[in-house]
């Protein structure tokens, strides 16, 4: 799938060096940021939901008691 972003002027010529530097392509920077990087914002945003549901009563919580128990780890 091909995607256009727009970079600060900065952050281009980071990408550029760091390509030039060490002979790899920026797509392959680019890539490689977006893979290592997507699990930790897919964590925060979907947690950040959930939070705002739990807040609003649309997410049903459990107690740390109840949980124990249901698993038998109270025993």
């Amino acid at each position: 799938m091909a995607t256009s972003i727009r970079l600060s002027p900065e952050l281009g010529s980071r990408l550029d060096r760091l390509a030039l530097k060490t002979g790899r392509t920026k797509a392959f920077y680019l890539r490689q940021i977006i893979e290592n990087g997507i699990a930790e914002m897919e964590d925060y945003y979907l947690a950040s939901d959930t939070l705002e549901r739990v807040r609003k009563g649309q997410e049903k919580v459990y107690s740390a008691s109840s949980v124990r128990k249901d698993l038998g780890l109270d025993d």
